[in-house]
């Protein structure tokens, strides 16, 4: 396993406080939150669409404090940024935060794929 090429995107220090530096460990983590941050960005979309306010506020509040606990800050201050729009009342809004947040999501993604190789 490698550090990743981007530093920056995951503080691997900040992940290694709650795994101890176990390499496989790490592994899992990252792989869960990859595949959750995957799968809860697309339903953000969804909550988007149908204009659902509580879904949208409770999927972004996942997604910040997954990131924050995997060391991934960016994509949590995307996050946060998202659950403080109005999918209703700020729809605009509320798809620019998606894009940040799909593009920190890419992110992030790229950067895990890269450790674990």
């Amino acid at each position: 396993m490698q550090t990743g090429q981007q530093e920056g995107i995951i503080d691997l220090a900040h992940l290694a406080k709650y795994t101890g530096g176990e390499p496989k460990l790490d592994a899992e983590i990252l792989t869960l939150f990859k595949d959750q941050t995957a799968e809860l960005v697309q339903t953000l979309g969804a909550h988007l669409a149908d204009g659902d306010a509580k879904g949208w506020r409770a999927v972004t509040h996942t997604l910040k404090g997954a990131a924050r606990g995997v060391g991934a800050f960016a994509f949590a201050d995307a996050a946060a940024a998202a659950e403080q729009c109005d999918p209703v009342g700020e729809k605009t809004a509320a798809a620019a935060a998606l894009a940040t947040l799909g593009r920190e999501a890419r992110q992030v993604q790229r950067f895990i794929d890269n450790y674990l190789r």
